[in-house]
């Protein structure tokens, strides 16, 4: 299984994580574009090498208008940008009208607006204001954005099918804010962190900034050590600061053990149940569905509340596209909700071949492994050749048959 690991032994900052990423990505060059294509205004990313303690790593830089911004660590450690104040401007609804102007992926932003709904509510409970009161500080700059987004355009082209996160080194004593002096990790970043394994560390400033802790409470499925994998690429995203310790998060990308032997890939199942939906619409909607890549779509009768007569939509997809089909079944139907499950499957590896027949060419898909192999003349183009010798469907695919059988025999 395809997995990602992310070691915060120095904590986490946005910058950091989309570094050490970009050091995973196979083409960084083309990555550095995209981002910088997708309308971010008067924003410029890009990336510097930098070492820290002897280590070579990558340093994202992040411009607006000119201006060099500093990493959100370097931003938070300074103490100046802990104001968060209810009513100010900056709040959720604007940051939300930022990211659905950018030419991203639907899956991306919707990865990119959960992690923020993550900070505002962690702000909101802190300062006991209402989510839409909340304004956002640095988290809701251009830049901050940019990182948010860089790690969600960044996980994306990955495709982990599973993350694990280190416990997080948060550091420890206190940041002067505009209200006084804060303990670290500052409130918003240790509310974001329930649940995960954390750590105070030896040393002093704030090391995990409420933008690196949301991205990964939201991608994190675990955090822990680093599990038995076969590592294939590693990555070191730098801080700005140095310190007796290395600054910098540490990716590694690669392959797990699958729990079951056999299980050769993972598949999303999407389901969701409609009672107030004609046929031509949840037409429509497996239409769409399948035009943006599902492996498969698929409709069952189904008993609903107060007995209701009902229908069982289901969408299987690639793990890492399941957000976008997601959003895509809210749209196209009226459904509420939508339950996900991974399941491991068995695949035969697959070859397409085009053989040249009596009745015209014919492309045939076979199938090997677990000790089996079978193969099988696509629909259709058997449905072309039927309509063309007007013969029926089921006479084409025995010629077919028939004649790759003498070839092969």
């Amino acid at each position: 299984m395809k997995t990602l690991y992310i070691e915060c032994n120095m904590g986490a900052a946005g910058d950091m994580i989309m570094a050490a990423l970009i050091e995973l990505t196979e083409d960084r060059k083309d990555f550095l574009r995209q981002i910088n294509s997708i309308g971010l205004r008067d924003t410029l990313i890009s990336t510097e090498p930098s070492v820290k303690c002897g280590i070579k790593g990558t340093h994202v830089r992040v411009t607006v208008s000119g201006v060099q911004d500093e990493s959100d660590a370097d931003r938070d450690t300074a103490g100046h940008r802990h104001e968060d104040i209810c009513g100010r401007s900056h709040g959720i609804h604007d940051v939300e009208d930022v990211l659905f102007s950018l030419s991203i992926p639907v899956s991306v932003r919707e990865h990119a607006l959960s992690v923020y709904q993550i900070i505002a509510e962690a702000e909101a409970h802190v300062h006991g204001c209402p989510v839409d009161k909340i304004h956002f500080h640095e988290v809701g700059d251009l830049d901050a954005i940019a990182d948010i987004v860089g790690v969600c355009l960044l996980i994306d082209r990955l495709g982990p099918m599973r993350i694990v996160v280190s416990p997080v080194c948060v550091g420890s004593g206190f940041v002067r804010c505009a209200h006084g002096m804060l303990p670290i990790p500052a409130p918003a970043t240790a509310y974001i962190l329930r649940g995960a394994i954390s750590r105070g560390g030896n040393t002093a400033g704030e090391l995990c900034t409420p933008t690196g802790a949301a991205l990964l409470a939201h991608f994190a499925e675990e955090f822990g050590p680093i599990p038995e994998m076969r590592v294939e690429k590693i990555g070191y995203g730098m801080g700005k600061h140095d310190f007796e310790y290395a600054n910098c998060v540490r990716a590694f990308f690669g392959e797990t053990a699958d729990a079951e032997e056999g299980i050769n890939g993972y598949v999303t199942v999407l389901e969701c149940n409609v009672d107030d939906m004609t046929g031509e619409a949840l037409g429509f909607a497996r239409r769409m569905l399948m035009n943006e890549g599902a492996h498969d779509v698929f409709t069952c009768a189904a008993d609903m509340k107060r007995d209701r007569p009902g229908i069982l939509l289901t969408c299987i997809c690639d793990p890492h596209d399941s957000d976008k089909f997601a959003a895509l079944i809210m749209r196209h139907t009226t459904t509420f909700g939508v339950r996900k499950s991974i399941l491991g499957r068995y695949t035969l590896d697959r070859t397409v071949r085009t053989e040249q027949t009596s009745l015209g060419e014919v492309r045939v898909k076979t199938g090997i492994g677990y000790g089996i192999k079978k193969t099988k003349p696509e629909y259709e183009d058997m449905a072309k050749l039927a309509a063309a010798h007007g013969i029926p469907i089921d006479e084409v695919e025995r010629i077919i048959r028939s004649e790759t059988d003498k070839r092969e025999g």
